[in-house]
């Protein structure tokens, strides 16, 4: 298991917790920066790529999606359900894949940078 993402459930939602302050994403977040400086990673711009991201790419996550950045994490949530327990967990393998695959989180702040509403 990846330690900087994880599912936390409760008897009436479904919390996706991705910590940004973990080494990797840390490290990855300072490269994005580096790439645009409008692209500050703390939890308030990882919830603004993550929803630019999903809109363009899994647009059935966001459906009943509410979130609640802070800085040092970012905190997806559903209400419980077995369809959301799916969302929560396609979009802990999307995190896991962008950040597994970092190149394409900096192609995206490259070329679609302009585009994202940062924080």
């Amino acid at each position: 298991m990846y330690d900087y993402v994880q599912i936390m459930k409760s008897d009436s939602r479904i919390d996706v917790w991705f910590y940004n302050e973990h080494e990797k994403p840390f490290a990855i977040g300072e490269k994005m920066y580096e790439i645009n400086e409008e692209a500050y990673m703390n939890g308030y711009n990882w919830d603004v790529f993550f929803n630019y991201y999903l809109e363009k790419n899994a647009p059935h996550i966001l459906e009943g999606l509410d979130s609640d950045p802070e800085a040092g994490s970012y905190v997806a949530f559903f209400p419980l359900t077995e369809e959301n327990e799916k969302k929560a967990e396609s979009f802990v393998e999307l995190i896991i894949s962008l950040i597994e695959n970092e190149d394409e989180l900096y192609r995206i702040v490259r070329e679609k940078g302009n585009e994202i509403e940062w924080d």
